[in-house]
Protein backbone atom coordinates (compact mmCIF):
# COMPACT_ATOMS: atom_id res chain seq x y z
CA UNK A 1 0.00 0.00 0.00
CA UNK A 2 2.76 2.01 0.92
CA UNK A 3 4.36 1.40 -2.50
CA UNK A 4 1.20 2.62 -4.79
CA UNK A 5 1.20 5.58 -2.43
CA UNK A 6 4.95 6.48 -3.67
CA UNK A 7 4.04 5.78 -7.34
CA UNK A 8 1.00 7.93 -7.43
CA UNK A 9 3.17 10.90 -5.65
CA UNK A 10 5.88 10.51 -8.49
CA UNK A 11 3.22 10.38 -11.28
CA UNK A 12 1.78 13.88 -10.54
CA UNK A 13 4.79 15.27 -9.92
CA UNK A 14 5.63 16.13 -13.39
CA UNK A 15 2.42 17.99 -13.55
CA UNK A 16 3.33 20.02 -10.77
CA UNK A 17 6.36 21.10 -12.15
CA UNK A 18 5.12 22.11 -15.16
CA UNK A 19 1.79 24.12 -13.53
CA UNK A 20 4.48 25.82 -11.41
CA UNK A 21 6.93 26.45 -14.73
CA UNK A 22 4.22 27.74 -16.94
CA UNK A 23 4.45 31.15 -15.43
CA UNK A 24 7.99 31.57 -16.60
CA UNK A 25 7.41 30.15 -19.86
CA UNK A 26 4.66 33.02 -21.10
CA UNK A 27 5.45 35.00 -23.77
CA UNK A 28 7.26 38.37 -23.45
CA UNK A 29 4.27 41.13 -24.64
CA UNK A 30 5.08 42.42 -27.87
CA UNK A 31 6.34 45.91 -28.18
CA UNK A 32 3.97 48.18 -29.45
CA UNK A 33 3.98 48.59 -33.10
CA UNK A 34 5.02 52.41 -34.26
CA UNK A 35 2.97 52.08 -37.70
CA UNK A 36 -0.47 50.00 -37.73
CA UNK A 37 -1.47 50.70 -41.00
CA UNK A 38 0.52 52.28 -44.14
CA UNK A 39 -1.11 55.57 -43.65
CA UNK A 40 -1.51 55.71 -39.92
CA UNK A 41 1.59 56.33 -37.54
CA UNK A 42 1.00 55.69 -33.73
CA UNK A 43 3.79 57.37 -31.50
CA UNK A 44 4.16 56.70 -27.94
CA UNK A 45 3.91 59.65 -25.84
CA UNK A 46 7.74 59.70 -25.21
CA UNK A 47 8.31 59.72 -29.07
CA UNK A 48 5.79 62.50 -28.95
CA UNK A 49 6.98 64.48 -26.96
CA UNK A 50 10.62 64.07 -29.23
CA UNK A 51 8.86 64.86 -32.09
CA UNK A 52 7.29 68.18 -30.69
CA UNK A 53 4.03 67.72 -32.86
CA UNK A 54 1.95 70.83 -33.06
CA UNK A 55 -1.51 70.95 -34.41
CA UNK A 56 -3.42 73.51 -36.13
CA UNK A 57 -6.41 74.36 -38.51
CA UNK A 58 -7.19 74.66 -42.19
CA UNK A 59 -7.07 78.25 -42.62
CA UNK A 60 -8.46 81.00 -44.69
CA UNK A 61 -6.14 83.21 -46.49
CA UNK A 62 -5.71 85.67 -49.34
CA UNK A 63 -3.37 84.49 -51.65
CA UNK A 64 -2.42 85.96 -54.87
CA UNK A 65 -2.54 83.83 -57.78
CA UNK A 66 1.54 84.83 -59.03
CA UNK A 67 3.08 84.81 -62.49
CA UNK A 68 7.36 84.32 -61.64
CA UNK A 69 9.24 86.32 -63.93
CA UNK A 70 12.71 87.16 -64.17
CA UNK A 71 14.17 90.60 -65.37
CA UNK A 72 16.38 93.73 -64.31
CA UNK A 73 16.33 97.33 -63.12
CA UNK A 74 16.53 99.58 -66.34
CA UNK A 75 16.64 103.56 -67.38
CA UNK A 76 14.16 105.01 -69.94
CA UNK A 77 16.18 106.76 -72.71
CA UNK A 78 15.38 109.97 -71.14
CA UNK A 79 17.16 109.09 -67.52
CA UNK A 80 20.95 108.22 -69.27
CA UNK A 81 22.79 110.46 -71.35
CA UNK A 82 25.88 109.58 -73.34
CA UNK A 83 28.46 111.84 -73.55
CA UNK A 84 30.41 113.16 -76.90
CA UNK A 85 32.42 115.77 -78.13
CA UNK A 86 31.04 117.92 -80.72
CA UNK A 87 34.41 118.03 -82.59
CA UNK A 88 37.34 116.04 -82.54
CA UNK A 89 40.31 116.68 -79.75
CA UNK A 90 42.55 116.03 -77.36
CA UNK A 91 41.18 115.84 -73.52
CA UNK A 92 42.95 118.75 -71.89
CA UNK A 93 41.30 118.02 -68.24
CA UNK A 94 38.47 115.76 -66.65
CA UNK A 95 37.52 114.99 -63.29
CA UNK A 96 34.69 112.30 -63.91
CA UNK A 97 34.79 109.20 -61.71
CA UNK A 98 32.11 106.41 -61.86
CA UNK A 99 29.82 106.53 -59.29
CA UNK A 100 30.24 110.56 -58.74
CA UNK A 101 27.45 112.34 -58.67
CA UNK A 102 26.67 115.54 -61.11
CA UNK A 103 24.81 118.22 -60.91
CA UNK A 104 22.91 119.73 -64.31
CA UNK A 105 25.14 121.24 -66.66
CA UNK A 106 28.51 120.60 -64.68
CA UNK A 107 31.64 120.65 -66.55
CA UNK A 108 32.51 117.02 -67.41
CA UNK A 109 35.35 117.92 -69.53
CA UNK A 110 38.14 120.48 -71.20
CA UNK A 111 38.82 120.04 -74.92
CA UNK A 112 41.42 121.82 -77.30
CA UNK A 113 41.78 121.22 -81.17
CA UNK A 114 43.57 123.70 -83.39
CA UNK A 115 40.56 123.78 -85.63
CA UNK A 116 38.53 125.21 -83.59
CA UNK A 117 40.71 128.42 -83.13
CA UNK A 118 40.43 128.43 -86.66
CA UNK A 119 36.68 128.37 -86.35
CA UNK A 120 36.22 131.25 -84.05
CA UNK A 121 38.55 133.40 -86.31
CA UNK A 122 36.21 132.28 -89.51
CA UNK A 123 33.16 133.65 -87.56
CA UNK A 124 34.89 137.14 -86.74
CA UNK A 125 35.96 137.44 -90.53
CA UNK A 126 32.64 136.87 -91.49
CA UNK A 127 30.68 139.21 -89.47
CA UNK A 128 33.54 141.79 -90.34
CA UNK A 129 32.49 140.68 -94.32
CA UNK A 130 28.47 140.83 -93.34
CA UNK A 131 28.89 144.43 -92.09
CA UNK A 132 30.60 145.68 -95.38
CA UNK A 133 28.64 143.52 -97.17
CA UNK A 134 25.65 145.27 -95.71
CA UNK A 135 27.11 148.84 -96.17
CA UNK A 136 27.43 148.41 -99.68
CA UNK A 137 23.58 146.33 -100.32
CA UNK A 138 22.32 149.41 -98.28
CA UNK A 139 24.51 151.77 -100.91
CA UNK A 140 23.16 150.40 -104.44
CA UNK A 141 19.70 149.87 -103.25
CA UNK A 142 19.78 153.87 -102.62
CA UNK A 143 21.23 154.28 -106.50
CA UNK A 144 19.06 152.02 -107.27
CA UNK A 145 16.24 154.17 -106.49
CA UNK A 146 17.83 157.13 -108.09
CA UNK A 147 18.22 154.50 -111.15
CA UNK A 148 22.38 155.70 -110.87
CA UNK A 149 23.28 151.88 -111.29
CA UNK A 150 22.54 148.81 -112.79
CA UNK A 151 20.03 145.75 -111.58
CA UNK A 152 23.03 143.45 -112.21
CA UNK A 153 25.03 145.33 -109.68
CA UNK A 154 22.14 145.48 -106.59
CA UNK A 155 21.73 141.62 -107.41
CA UNK A 156 24.90 141.04 -106.66
CA UNK A 157 25.32 143.00 -103.66
CA UNK A 158 22.43 141.56 -102.14
CA UNK A 159 23.66 137.71 -102.98
CA UNK A 160 27.22 138.30 -101.17
CA UNK A 161 25.41 139.96 -98.38
CA UNK A 162 23.31 136.93 -98.34
CA UNK A 163 25.95 134.30 -98.54
CA UNK A 164 28.51 135.56 -96.09
CA UNK A 165 25.25 135.89 -93.66
CA UNK A 166 24.47 132.68 -94.34
CA UNK A 167 28.28 131.56 -93.81
CA UNK A 168 27.93 133.47 -90.17
CA UNK A 169 24.70 131.79 -88.93
CA UNK A 170 26.17 128.32 -89.37
CA UNK A 171 29.48 129.28 -88.22
CA UNK A 172 27.41 130.51 -84.52
CA UNK A 173 25.79 127.25 -84.98
CA UNK A 174 29.07 125.13 -84.64
CA UNK A 175 30.08 127.59 -82.41
CA UNK A 176 27.24 127.68 -80.04
CA UNK A 177 27.44 123.40 -79.63
CA UNK A 178 30.90 124.02 -78.19
CA UNK A 179 29.34 126.45 -75.60
CA UNK A 180 31.66 129.08 -76.57
CA UNK A 181 30.64 132.19 -75.05
CA UNK A 182 30.37 135.17 -77.72
CA UNK A 183 30.07 138.14 -75.87
CA UNK A 184 33.45 137.36 -74.79
CA UNK A 185 34.52 136.15 -79.13
CA UNK A 186 33.11 139.50 -80.75
CA UNK A 187 35.17 141.54 -78.14
CA UNK A 188 38.42 139.58 -79.87
CA UNK A 189 39.05 137.05 -76.85
CA UNK A 190 39.33 133.62 -78.72
CA UNK A 191 39.37 130.77 -76.74
CA UNK A 192 42.23 127.82 -76.92
CA UNK A 193 39.96 125.11 -75.67
CA UNK A 194 36.16 124.30 -75.21
CA UNK A 195 33.99 122.64 -72.64
CA UNK A 196 31.78 119.55 -72.27
CA UNK A 197 28.70 119.50 -69.94
CA UNK A 198 26.36 117.10 -68.76
CA UNK A 199 22.84 118.02 -69.81
CA UNK A 200 20.68 116.38 -66.68
CA UNK A 201 21.84 115.43 -62.78
CA UNK A 202 22.89 112.09 -62.08
CA UNK A 203 25.72 109.66 -61.16
CA UNK A 204 28.39 108.94 -63.28
CA UNK A 205 28.33 105.37 -64.69
CA UNK A 206 30.87 104.99 -67.14
CA UNK A 207 34.12 106.57 -67.96
CA UNK A 208 35.93 105.90 -71.40
CA UNK A 209 38.31 108.56 -71.64
CA UNK A 210 41.47 109.84 -69.53
CA UNK A 211 43.78 113.17 -70.07
CA UNK A 212 45.62 113.78 -73.12
CA UNK A 213 43.69 110.95 -74.91
CA UNK A 214 42.47 111.88 -78.53
CA UNK A 215 38.24 111.65 -78.94
CA UNK A 216 36.95 111.61 -81.89
CA UNK A 217 33.09 112.59 -82.52
CA UNK A 218 31.82 108.94 -82.63
CA UNK A 219 33.83 108.06 -79.35
CA UNK A 220 31.26 107.73 -76.04
CA UNK A 221 33.52 109.48 -73.22
CA UNK A 222 31.05 109.97 -70.47
CA UNK A 223 27.57 108.07 -69.34
CA UNK A 224 25.17 109.94 -66.80
CA UNK A 225 22.52 107.80 -65.38
CA UNK A 226 19.32 109.65 -63.30
CA UNK A 227 18.70 106.90 -61.05
CA UNK A 228 15.95 108.37 -59.59
CA UNK A 229 13.42 106.81 -62.59
CA UNK A 230 14.24 103.39 -62.44
CA UNK A 231 12.20 100.47 -63.83
CA UNK A 232 11.77 97.32 -63.64
CA UNK A 233 11.84 95.16 -67.15
CA UNK A 234 10.60 92.08 -66.87
CA UNK A 235 11.10 89.10 -69.03
CA UNK A 236 7.54 87.23 -69.58
CA UNK A 237 6.84 84.30 -71.41
CA UNK A 238 4.44 84.19 -74.47
CA UNK A 239 2.36 81.84 -72.19
CA UNK A 240 2.28 84.01 -69.37
CA UNK A 241 1.34 87.03 -71.00
CA UNK A 242 -2.86 86.73 -70.83
CA UNK A 243 -2.79 86.77 -67.56
CA UNK A 244 -0.90 90.25 -67.61
CA UNK A 245 -2.95 93.75 -67.01
CA UNK A 246 -1.80 97.20 -66.75
CA UNK A 247 -2.22 98.08 -63.54
CA UNK A 248 -1.19 94.88 -61.40
CA UNK A 249 0.88 94.82 -58.52
CA UNK A 250 4.68 93.04 -58.78
CA UNK A 251 6.89 91.95 -56.19
CA UNK A 252 10.16 91.86 -55.95
CA UNK A 253 13.60 90.80 -54.75
CA UNK A 254 17.33 92.13 -55.84
CA UNK A 255 19.74 88.97 -56.68
CA UNK A 256 21.46 88.05 -53.28
CA UNK A 257 18.99 90.24 -51.08
CA UNK A 258 15.40 89.19 -49.28
CA UNK A 259 14.10 92.81 -48.91
CA UNK A 260 11.05 92.44 -51.30
CA UNK A 261 10.08 95.66 -52.68
CA UNK A 262 6.71 96.49 -55.18
CA UNK A 263 6.02 97.95 -59.06
CA UNK A 264 3.26 98.44 -60.96
CA UNK A 265 2.36 97.05 -64.61
CA UNK A 266 2.48 99.95 -66.44
CA UNK A 267 3.58 98.87 -69.91
CA UNK A 268 3.18 95.57 -71.91
CA UNK A 269 5.43 94.91 -74.76
CA UNK A 270 3.72 94.51 -78.38
CA UNK A 271 6.22 92.35 -79.81
CA UNK A 272 7.41 88.43 -79.53
CA UNK A 273 11.27 87.88 -79.26
CA UNK A 274 12.85 84.80 -81.23
CA UNK A 275 12.94 83.13 -77.42
CA UNK A 276 8.84 83.80 -77.35
CA UNK A 277 8.92 85.94 -74.54
CA UNK A 278 7.90 89.69 -74.13
CA UNK A 279 9.19 92.56 -71.99
CA UNK A 280 7.00 94.14 -69.04
CA UNK A 281 7.91 97.47 -68.33
CA UNK A 282 6.94 98.03 -64.81
CA UNK A 283 7.32 101.16 -62.10
CA UNK A 284 8.65 101.01 -59.15
CA UNK A 285 6.02 102.27 -56.45
CA UNK A 286 8.65 103.34 -54.10
CA UNK A 287 12.28 105.52 -55.36
CA UNK A 288 15.68 104.32 -53.80
CA UNK A 289 18.45 106.04 -54.99
CA UNK A 290 20.59 103.12 -53.88
CA UNK A 291 19.58 100.92 -57.01
CA UNK A 292 21.41 100.23 -59.95
CA UNK A 293 20.62 100.10 -63.75
CA UNK A 294 21.78 96.26 -65.12
CA UNK A 295 20.72 94.61 -61.52
CA UNK A 296 18.77 91.59 -61.61
CA UNK A 297 16.00 91.08 -59.70
CA UNK A 298 12.99 87.85 -59.36
CA UNK A 299 9.45 88.92 -59.73
CA UNK A 300 6.55 87.98 -58.70
CA UNK A 301 3.29 89.25 -60.52
CA UNK A 302 0.00 89.29 -58.74
CA UNK A 303 -3.48 88.14 -60.78
CA UNK A 304 -5.66 88.96 -58.28
CA UNK A 305 -6.24 88.21 -54.33
CA UNK A 306 -8.34 84.75 -53.52
CA UNK A 307 -9.40 83.91 -49.94
CA UNK A 308 -8.26 80.04 -49.96
CA UNK A 309 -7.75 77.32 -47.57
CA UNK A 310 -3.88 76.61 -47.33
CA UNK A 311 -1.69 75.67 -44.51
CA UNK A 312 2.05 76.39 -43.66
CA UNK A 313 3.97 75.56 -45.32
CA UNK A 314 5.70 72.85 -42.71
CA UNK A 315 2.79 71.28 -42.46
CA UNK A 316 3.13 69.85 -45.74
CA UNK A 317 5.67 67.40 -47.20
CA UNK A 318 6.41 65.09 -50.05
CA UNK A 319 6.40 61.15 -50.22
CA UNK A 320 6.94 59.46 -53.82
CA UNK A 321 6.02 62.25 -55.74
CA UNK A 322 2.90 63.30 -54.01
CA UNK A 323 2.31 66.01 -51.41
CA UNK A 324 0.74 64.63 -48.02
CA UNK A 325 -0.76 66.19 -44.51
CA UNK A 326 -1.16 64.50 -40.85
CA UNK A 327 -4.53 64.36 -39.65
CA UNK A 328 -4.76 63.82 -36.03
CA UNK A 329 -7.12 60.73 -35.24
CA UNK A 330 -8.48 59.60 -32.38
CA UNK A 331 -6.60 56.88 -30.31
CA UNK A 332 -8.25 53.66 -29.71
CA UNK A 333 -9.81 53.60 -25.93
CA UNK A 334 -7.72 52.68 -22.82
CA UNK A 335 -4.54 53.28 -25.15
CA UNK A 336 -2.00 55.76 -24.26
CA UNK A 337 -0.97 56.53 -27.92
CA UNK A 338 -1.26 59.26 -30.27
CA UNK A 339 -2.37 58.20 -33.90
CA UNK A 340 -2.24 60.50 -37.01
CA UNK A 341 -3.52 59.89 -40.64
CA UNK A 342 -1.15 60.57 -43.82
CA UNK A 343 -3.44 62.16 -46.39
CA UNK A 344 -2.75 63.33 -50.24
CA UNK A 345 -3.65 66.77 -50.64
CA UNK A 346 -3.63 69.01 -53.63
CA UNK A 347 -1.36 72.03 -53.20
CA UNK A 348 -2.01 75.60 -55.28
CA UNK A 349 -0.58 78.90 -54.79
CA UNK A 350 2.39 79.55 -52.25
CA UNK A 351 2.85 82.92 -50.49
CA UNK A 352 4.15 84.62 -47.29
CA UNK A 353 4.82 80.42 -45.89
CA UNK A 354 1.64 79.08 -46.70
CA UNK A 355 0.26 77.05 -49.54
CA UNK A 356 -3.29 76.53 -51.04
CA UNK A 357 -4.45 72.95 -50.16
CA UNK A 358 -7.02 70.69 -51.39
CA UNK A 359 -8.23 67.41 -50.48
CA UNK A 360 -9.51 64.29 -52.49
CA UNK A 361 -12.84 63.72 -50.09
CA UNK A 362 -15.01 66.50 -47.80
CA UNK A 363 -13.42 66.83 -44.58
CA UNK A 364 -15.06 69.73 -41.48
CA UNK A 365 -12.84 70.40 -38.26
CA UNK A 366 -10.16 67.96 -38.62
CA UNK A 367 -6.47 69.16 -36.41
CA UNK A 368 -3.69 69.12 -38.83
CA UNK A 369 0.18 68.77 -37.91
CA UNK A 370 1.86 72.01 -38.36
CA UNK A 371 5.09 71.30 -36.95
CA UNK A 372 6.74 67.71 -36.68
CA UNK A 373 5.15 66.18 -40.03
CA UNK A 374 8.49 65.72 -40.89
CA UNK A 375 9.47 63.00 -38.07
CA UNK A 376 6.11 61.55 -38.87
CA UNK A 377 7.31 61.09 -42.33
CA UNK A 378 10.66 59.58 -41.56
CA UNK A 379 8.49 56.49 -39.20
CA UNK A 380 6.74 56.03 -42.38
CA UNK A 381 9.56 55.78 -44.52
CA UNK A 382 11.59 53.87 -41.77
CA UNK A 383 8.14 51.30 -41.63
CA UNK A 384 8.42 51.03 -45.59
CA UNK A 385 11.81 50.28 -45.55
CA UNK A 386 11.15 47.39 -42.70
CA UNK A 387 8.50 45.94 -44.71
CA UNK A 388 10.72 45.59 -47.93
CA UNK A 389 13.44 44.12 -45.46
CA UNK A 390 10.86 41.17 -44.38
Amino acid sequence: MRSIYKYLILLSFPFYLVGCSSPSAEKEPEKETVHQERDIVTLTPEQHKLSEITLGAIELKELSGTTKVNGMLDLPPQSLVSISTPLEGIVKSTNMLQGKRVAKGALVAVMQNPEFIQMQQDYLDYKSQLQFLKQELDRQEELAKENVNSKKALQKARSEYQSVSARLLGQRSKLSIMNISFSALEKGQIQKTFNLYTPMAGYVTQVNTNIGAFASTTDVLFKIADTEHLHAELTVFEKDVPKLKLGQKVRFVLANEEKERMATVYLIGREISKERTVQIHCHLDKEDTQLLPGMYLKAYVESGMNKVEALPDAAIVEFEGKKFVFIDQPADKGSNTYRYRMMEVKTGVAENGYTQVSFAGQISDVKVVTKGAYDLLSKVKNAEEEGEEH
